[in-house]
């Protein structure tokens, strides 16, 4: 049975980048979005190479999913070796502009959620004194821009976790990381609305999903006398 690699929020660009670089280093990659549907170009094109990849369909915002999937994963699949917790969740409104239901919805998807997912990680990586958990963060974790205030508080919250997890758990040999992702991914999103940033790829101006990726995997291989705990990755024409 292979060790399972958990990316919860597996989409079309960095999730599905990070997935396919963990199964082709021989885990079982197990995707998670909202609908299970959603994963199956990624799943068909994971096993089309001849890796291994499962998908689910779940809320990460909901306990009673987060528990289920980590309990079916650990039964069904094989045992958790690393979880990367990618949902992203940004939105830019005005501070006037923004409601209660907004806030609260960033605050789950982010930070509540990444609590959840990284708390049932920890459940099962503990007994066995391995593991690795990655948070994606954003520029917005360690900056909070105008119109951003749902989006920063999130995104500070969910690196205050992982520093507390990373304390807590690094003695017990569990590697806890926070990726700052700071700059355009190569997306479908930038290219339809941000066409002149979107232009900025050829000139390696905005962040490859895989390049994330192997970072990513790097963070997971990395040898416990020398553990990073918060990474930024940003395109070199990127201020700062």
């Amino acid at each position: 049975m292979k060790t399972a690699a958990v990316v919860i929020g597996a989409g079309d660009a960095t999730g599905g980048a990070i997935a396919r670089r963990f199964a082709k280093a021989g885990f079982t990659a197990v995707c998670t979005r909202r609908t299970r549907e959603a994963l199956d170009p990624l799943i068909a094109e994971i096993e089309a190479k001849g890796h291994s990849a499962v998908g689910f369909g779940c809320d990460a915002r909901s306990e009673d999913d987060m528990i289920q999937l980590f309990d079916r994963v650990e039964r069904e699949v094989g045992p958790i070796e690393v979880l990367v917790f990618n949902i992203g969740a940004n939105v830019n409104f005005q501070i006037t502009e923004t409601t209660a239901r907004v806030y609260r919805k960033v605050w789950e998807m982010s930070a509540f959620a990444g609590f959840l997912a990284g708390r049932e990680a920890a459940r099962v990586m503990i007994p066995r004194e391995t593991g690795t958990i990655i948070f994606t963060g954003a520029t917005a974790s360690v900056r909070g821009g105008a119109g951003f205030s749902a989006f920063a508080g999130a995104k500070f919250a969910l690196r205050a976790l992982a520093q507390s997890m990373a304390r807590e758990l690094g003695p017990k040999g569990i590697h806890v990381a926070h990726a700052i992702i700071d700059g355009a991914i190569d997306t479908a999103f930038i290219r339809d609305n941000f066409p002149e940033r979107y232009k900025l790829k050829n000139m390696d101006g905005i962040l490859d999903p895989d390049a994330i990726a192997d970072a990513y995997f790097m963070l997971h291989s990395q040898p416990r006398s020398a553990w990073t705990q918060e990474l930024d990755l940003r395109p070199w024409i990127e201020k700062f």
